[in-house]
């Protein structure tokens, strides 16, 4: 592990599992209601994250009363990430400097990292051995397998309206108990 000089360690992804990332999720953008449903956070955080620079929208951000901020997939999953780190006692200024670190390596292969925290610092991991170093300090850690997080995410915002990003048409999900998004759906036909 090699340390990035921001309170994380920087290594090498490891394959969590096979599958690569769709390339539909660069064209579907995602409201606020819908990412806070897919991570798991309330609206106040999601517009606390971005007013203060944590996660911003990659998509668009609002510029405005009236326009809205529409993430990315990837921003989907950061935001799922931080709300579990949140959820296990990590500072929001570790988890601040974790994102910064992510950002740095411009996000890529999300779905194929292991983060791990003692709860004051947060460290990637590239490779099994790694993760096994991290634990023999002694140190009490818990990990976060995104690509865990990942197909989480996948599967909630299946369920949920998405916007495609270059003509901005609302894409409804596939949850079979929304009334309005069957409607809108067999109006559509």
């Amino acid at each position: 592990m090699s340390s990035s000089g921001d309170g994380t360690v920087a290594g090498g992804p490891y394959p969590l599992h096979d599958s690569a990332a769709d390339l539909s999720t660069e064209t579907i953008g995602y409201r606020g209601p819908t990412a806070c449903a897919a991570a798991g956070i309330t609206y106040r955080q999601l517009d606390y994250w971005a007013r203060t620079g944590l996660v911003e929208p990659s998509v668009r951000s609002a510029y405005g009363s009236g326009t809205q901020r529409l993430y990315s997939f990837r921003d989907v999953v950061v935001l799922k990430i931080v709300k579990r780190f949140l959820d296990t006692g990590v500072a929001l200024q570790n988890i601040r400097a974790a994102v910064q670190h992510l950002r740095a390596r411009g996000f890529t292969d999300l779905e194929r990292m292991t983060l791990m925290s003692d709860g004051a610092t947060v460290y990637e991991c590239s490779s099994p051995d790694e993760v096994v170093d991290l634990l023999q300090g002694g140190q009490g850690v818990f990990g976060i397998a995104v690509g865990v997080v990942w197909r989480d995410v996948e599967a909630a915002l299946s369920q949920l309206h998405g916007e495609r990003v270059d003509t901005g048409e609302t894409l409804v999900g596939n949850n079979p108990a929304d009334e309005l998004a069957r409607r809108r759906r067999d109006r559509a036909v």
